[in-house]
């Protein structure tokens, strides 16, 4: 293991140490807020020393309430920024809708067509569509995977200008069922499969306007802190992962609900 595998947990620990430190070094102060001795200093270390030896567990409940707070805090700037950004991340122009346009569910999915387990959800989002006639279905290119990633998106943005509805997700369904690395080639045999204008095609991937499209998706991603794929938004949740379509369905049976994917 390396000794970057250790910095940040040790960072945290040097900061929680800290904090106590400076807590008794306030108590000890009195009203009075008189300057510690280094002798004194000395002898508080010496304390904070003594008792974490002798209770090696109060650093492991330390660190453990440290990594609460902040995944807390991480998922509450997560909840500002989908209502930020709700515009562009569930009604933008800029965007496939699949399933029914009028649903009043929607899920939103960034995904890259080279991510393995944006495959493996394929399936489960399939599922989904048929047994949720309310599911409004937004799907984001998220090309992180590299060159043929962008590629394959370019593409398949400037197709939206050609292909709605079923005819998107047959599509969209034939790249991500597509064996091997996907990048241009791909995507335009995909297109030229369906039927595609592929001058039009051509013409439409390099335009400004899609450029345009994948750069807004870049930055909802941004502020919203995404790193990989695929990743769900239902509601004010950002979902992680291939977390499979029961786990997807209870949380929008929970939504209609309660309004929220988790019900207390």
């Amino acid at each position: 293991m390396s000794i970057a595998s250790f910095r940040q947990p040790l960072m945290g620990l040097a900061t929680a140490l800290a904090l106590a430190l400076g807590a008794l070094v306030s108590l000890s102060a009195g009203p009075a807020r008189a300057q510690l001795s280094p002798a004194q200093r000395t002898e508080i270390e010496g304390v904070i020393k003594d008792y974490l030896m002798k209770n090696p567990d109060v650093i492991r409940d330390v660190l453990t309430e440290m990594e609460r707070r902040q995944k807390a805090d991480e998922e509450a700037a997560r909840v500002k920024a989908v209502t930020d950004l709700a515009p562009q991340l569930f009604d933008s122009p800029r965007q496939a809708v699949l399933g029914n346009p009028n649903g009043k569910i929607t899920l939103v999915e960034f995904f890259d067509y080279n991510c393995g387990y944006c495959k493996k959800a394929l399936d489960d989002v399939a599922k989904l569509l048929k047994a949720e006639p309310d599911l409004r279905l937004v799907i984001k290119d998220f090309p992180v995977l590299g060159p043929g990633s962008v590629e394959a998106a370019e593409i398949a943005t400037a197709m939206r200008n050609q292909a709605k509805g079923d005819k998107y997700w047959q599509y969209h369904t034939k790249l991500l069922t597509t064996r091997g690395q996907i990048g241009k080639t791909q995507a335009l045999a995909a297109a030229k499969e369906l039927g595609a204008d592929m001058d039009r095609l051509a013409r439409d991937a390099a335009s400004a306007e899609t450029r345009a499209s994948l750069q807004e998706v870049m930055m909802i991603a941004d502020r919203l802190q995404l790193s990989g794929t695929p990743t769900f938004v239902l509601g004010d949740e950002v979902i992680v992962g291939a977390v499979g379509q029961e786990d997807l369905r209870a949380r929008i049976g929970n939504l209609r609900k309660c309004g929220k994917t988790a019900c207390g």
